[in-house]
């Protein structure tokens, strides 16, 4: 007897799907599932089945004072079931970190600071000595199921002085530990977009992509800068990193009539832009892509398929039998909403996303705007 079964929903493509489940994996996807289950959740048709979210780039370790929430606060109750903490903690506080996590109910991984301290202060890497390769390393090993890669931040607030000198060090422990995941967070210069993305390699990942920066990727004639379309073609991974100051539609709007689109929506999110916005939630990210003119499929792909892929999540992703029964059943509703970006900048969309089960490893809770 299975543990779960979902009956009567949609997949992405609006086909009917049902999806059994034992023993904390998916045991069975398809159109029609008779078999008994203990637990039944029956979508009468009305909503859809994907694997569950997972927001690539997170803070949300709760003892910081600068960026920090709660992990179910940003996943579970807004149906997300994995996040990655990008960098709130580094080798000396990463360990008490990974304790609290184990509380949560939602699936918690992290991106190590390569400053020992993370983001205790602004300007975290302002100071190279606190960048200790050997205490980075040393941390990997001791938590290689929750650690998946590391994280730079490289804007002039963050780096003061040093200018590139942070990211070269980052792309050295990176390469000591295997060609981890990198993720480089991008700002105000210096550095300068080009010395950042010049550095990078294909499989690094760039969030805050569509920021609406000087030192972001649209030139003086608002189209896209050639740096940027190089760093994009040989598979630099640009991730939209929404955060407070870090979306802005009009950068999306043009990457997009350009043919440049992210390959994973993640929300920055932290306690302040989820409690007064401009994020709130991982759906009304999505909602705000959706309006730019990706479709349900491409932005579901970017917050499922393709974060699993680059953070190497082998058992995470995909509604497939034999992946972590991890799911998010969510509704598309025609109503009216204002979206507001980074800039202030509002736009009215009439497709708003909700989440009405979330399901982590076979456990269903149900959601707060069901």
């Amino acid at each position: 007897m299975d543990d779960l079964c979902i009956k009567n929903g949609l997949d992405l493509e609006n086909r009917p799907i049902e999806v059994a489940v034992k023993d904390g994996k998916i045991r069975l996807v398809a159109k029609q599932i008779d078999d008994p289950a203990k637990e039944i959740i029956d979508l009468k048709g009305e909503a859809y089945i994907s694997s569950g979210w997972i927001d690539a780039h997170v803070h949300c370790y709760e003892k910081m004072t600068l960026y920090y929430d709660f992990p179910d606060e940003v996943g579970v109750k807004n149906g997300v079931t994995t996040i990655v903490d990008a960098g709130s903690t580094g080798g000396n506080n990463i360990g008490d970190f990974y304790q609290r996590t184990r509380a949560a109910k939602t699936n918690v991984f992290a991106l190590i600071n390569i400053s020992e301290d993370g983001i205790i202060a602004q300007n975290e890497l302002a100071d190279l000595t606190k960048i200790k390769p050997e205490l980075v390393k040393e941390k990997i090993k001791q938590y290689p199921d929750f650690i998946l890669g590391i994280k730079a931040r490289m804007s002039r607030s963050v780096v003061g002085e040093n200018d590139v000198i942070p990211l070269e060090m980052a792309k050295m422990i990176q390469k000591d530990n295997g060609h981890c995941p990198l993720m480089v967070h991008i700002g105000s210069a210096p550095p300068k977009l080009s010395d950042i993305l010049d550095r990078l390699d294909a499989g690094d990942i760039v969030t805050h992509c569509f920021n609406g920066k000087d030192n972001g990727i649209l030139d003086k004639k608002n189209q896209i800068k050639k740096i940027a379309w190089d760093a994009y073609q040989r598979g630099v991974i640009f991730d939209i990193g929404h955060g407070t100051d870090s979306f802005a539609f009009k950068v999306a709007k043009e990457a997009y009539a350009e043919g440049m689109k992210s390959l994973s929506i993640s929300t920055d999110i932290y306690i302040r832009n989820r409690q007064n916005g401009p994020v709130y939630n991982m759906a009304t990210v999505m909602e705000k892509l959706m309006l730019v003119g990706y479709t349900l499929s491409e932005v579901v792909d970017q917050v499922t398929k393709a974060p699993a892929d680059y953070y190497h999540m082998q058992t995470k992703g995909r509604l497939e039998a034999g992946f972590d029964a991890d799911l998010t059943c969510f509704q598309v509703a025609n109503q009216s909403k204002e979206l507001v970006d980074s800039d202030g900048a509002k736009e009215k969309t009439n497709q708003v996303i909700k989440p009405i089960y979330t399901i982590i490893g076979g456990k269903t809770y149900v959601n707060q705007s069901k």
